[in-house]
């Protein structure tokens, strides 16, 4: 069982692996904590983009020597293999970690696991601890690695002709994605934040959103926004390929009356997972059902 100092790390990782979303892809954000044998916090990390160090490495080099004999606290399963960088697996057995407890295993993981490897070399291995905490961060990047393709989140005003409040929408959501689709442009969601060598912007979609999407997936993106009305129509004929959908809703009625625009938000398959104000109005985040989604960690 994870004591309550861990749990406590735990819940710094996630903040910081929130740190990295829209920049990590094609890798995961990921937070990582250390705590010294007497479970005092000694070093944080977390992972900023694919080439350079990741959480475990960041919060190791922080920690320094008071790392051996204590406990790494991260939101992923440590990688087990070498690739751009070291495996982390191995860094946190060469540090003197004795302990690390993890929220979500990895399932692109090679040979086994970084936690099986830990536990072979005598690591006490902690699993899924706080995982539906860590999924609010991890979440999408799962989703787009189980499905290969993007987290897709659709950006709109209630009110199509609205463009200036879509925008003011999409300027909210934007830092946390990887690419933003509009009427006009296609870029990423923080522009620069992406390694190049590992990420690069897909053409405009076609009729063929999937099709669309896979190429998406294949240049390193793993979370897309939609935005304007010009995808309306594609959006609207396959909603089975977006997993959230983020309305701003006006206090002020829209053309045709709030009846009929806000029987739109009863979309079949979705679920409000949030609903605050604006000033103005308010804002309507929905998501996949867990039964759409396949289950809690979809």
């Amino acid at each position: 069982m994870a004591t309550d100092a861990e749990l406590a790390a735990m819940r710094q990782a996630i903040i910081l692996s929130s740190l990295g979303l829209g920049s990590t892809s094609p890798n995961p954000p990921v937070g990582c904590v250390i705590l010294d044998r007497h479970g005092a916090t000694v070093g944080v990390g977390y992972h900023r983009r694919k080439g350079e160090a990741h959480a475990e490495v960041n919060a190791l080099s922080a920690a320094g020597p008071a790392a051996r004999g204590g406990t790494a606290v991260v939101t992923l399963e440590p990688c087990n293999h070498v690739g751009v960088t070291p495996a982390c697996r191995q860094e946190l057995i060469d540090a003197g970690i004795a302990r690390v407890v993890i929220s979500v295993i990895d399932p692109t993981s090679r040979g086994g696991g970084g936690a099986a490897v830990l536990t072979a070399h005598g690591v006490d291995v902690e699993t899924n601890v706080l995982p539906d905490e860590a999924l609010t961060v991890l979440g999408p990047w799962l989703t787009a690695t189980r499905r290969r393709r993007p987290y897709l989140t659709w950006a709109c005003a209630l009110d199509g002709q609205n463009s200036h409040v879509a925008e003011q929408l999409t300027a909210e959501l934007r830092s946390g994605a990887d690419l933003v689709l509009g009427e006009k442009t296609i870029e990423e969601g923080t522009p620069e934040s992406h390694a190049p060598q590992h990420f690069a912007l897909p053409g405009r979609p076609d009729d063929d959103l999937q099709r669309w999407l896979s190429a998406c997936y294949a240049t390193g993106s793993r979370t897309a926004i939609v935005t304007g009305g010009r995808y309306f129509g594609i959006l609207r004929d396959n909603l089975d390929c977006i997993d959230e959908i983020v309305v701003a809703v006006e206090k002020t009625p829209p053309a045709g009356g709030f009846a009929a625009a806000t029987a739109e938000l009863t979309l079949a398959g979705f679920e409000f997972a949030e609903i605050s104000s604006l000033g103005t109005g308010v804002r309507v985040r929905l998501c996949r059902s867990r039964r759409e989604r396949g289950g809690p960690a979809a």
